[in-house]
């Protein structure tokens, strides 16, 4: 078994009445191996000034995160394979709209990602949807939700 933390930090500014519900939404996610990264909600949930664009949103952590975990197991089985990997980029995307219990919710994520190769041993089409299917299989974060995930490589 492994634990994973992750400390959520946010304080009331002190001009903020807070029972107005008018606060800001901006806090910070502290990780164990000491990166801070900037979050908020998310402007299309809670609107400006409350929230802040620049912060990474609830919503957009959980796309990444699918994201990662895909690239990061499909990198190792590709080494595994025998295939060089130049360069991975992806621009997934996230849909949240009501799922069938009427509650908001992210009801599917779109992976696109569009890998380079080089070398001696490139793999085909077949391939290379065999590793980005054995990739989702394996990837923690995908066996974790119950959002559909669909992966449509790019090439």
């Amino acid at each position: 078994m492994s634990t994973y933390t992750a400390g959520i930090r946010w304080s009331r500014g002190a001009t903020e009445k807070f029972t107005d519900n008018r606060y800001s939404r901006a806090h910070a996610w502290h990780f164990d191996g000491g990166a801070v990264v900037p979050a908020s909600a998310s402007p299309s949930v809670v609107p400006l000034p409350m929230s802040d664009p620049q912060g990474v949103d609830p919503e957009e952590a959980f796309v990444a995160s699918l994201s990662s975990c895909h690239m990061l197991w499909f990198l190792s089985i590709a080494a595994k394979r025998g295939h060089t990997v130049d360069a991975y980029d992806d621009d997934a995307l996230g849909v949240m709209t009501k799922n069938a219990a009427g509650q908001l919710a992210m009801t599917s994520v779109t992976l696109r990602p569009r890998v380079t190769f080089s070398g001696a041993k490139l793999p085909d089409r077949a391939a290379l949807d065999a590793l980005h299917h054995e990739s989702h299989a394996e990837c923690f974060i995908a066996n974790s939700v119950r959002s559909e995930v669909v992966i449509e490589p790019r090439i």
